[in-house]
C-alpha cells in the first residue's frame, strides 16, 4: 500500500524503460513536510554516478513554508540510497550508449520511507513517440468495440 507522490509521466512519453528498481532519498526534515505535501517537480531531472554513489539532479522539492530558516535549496543534488552491488551493475549498463537513468515516481512506502522508482532508459526518437501514441488509440478502440460488444 504505496502513497504515490508524484509520477513522471513526461518521462514515459520520452523515454523507453528498460529496468527499474527502488531506492531511497537522502532528505532534509523540511523537504520530507514539502513531499507530505506534494510539492515537487520531477521534470527534467536525472540521476548520475559520480565516485561510487548515485546522485539525484534538477529535481526541485518546494520549500516548506513553516520550516522558516530550516529550509534548503530546493534544487540541490540529493543523495539516492543503493547497495554497492546495484551502483556497479547500473554502472555497467551506463556505459552503453544512450542510456540514462530517470526518476520514474517517488512515493512513501509501507513503513513512511520516501521511496523513488529509478529506471534505466533509453531515449525514444520522434518515430517511436508516434508509434506508441498509435498502439495506445488502437488498444483504447479496441476496449471500447469490446465493451460494446458485451452490451
Amino acid at each position: 500500500m504505496n502513497k504515490s507522490i508524484l509520477t513522471n509521466r513526461k518521462a514515459y512519453r520520452d523515454y523507453e524503460v528498460l529496468e527499474s528498481l527502488e531506492c531511497g532519498i537522502e532528505l532534509k526534515g523540511s523537504e520530507v513536510k514539502s513531499l507530505r505535501a506534494g510539492k515537487i517537480n520531477l521534470n527534467d531531472s536525472f540521476a548520475r554516478i559520480d565516485k561510487g554513489e548515485v546522485f539525484l539532479h534538477n529535481a526541485h522539492i518546494s520549500p516548506y513554508a513553516e520550516a522558516s530558516y530550516l529550509n534548503v535549496e530546493p534544487d540541490r543534488t540529493r543523495k539516492l540510497l543503493l547497495h554497492k552491488g546495484q551502483i556497479t551493475k547500473i554502472e555497467g549498463k551506463l556505459t552503453q550508449k544512450g542510456l540514462t537513468l530517470i526518476p520514474l515516481k517517488i512515493y512513501f512506502n509501507d513503513r513512511g520511507f520516501v521511496k523513488l522508482d529509478l529506471a534505466l532508459c533509453k531515449g525514444k526518437k520522434l518515430y517511436d513517440k508516434r508509434e506508441s501514441v498509435k498502439r495506445r488509440e488502437t488498444d483504447l478502440a479496441m476496449r471500447r468495440a469490446m465493451s460494446n460488444r458485451r452490451k
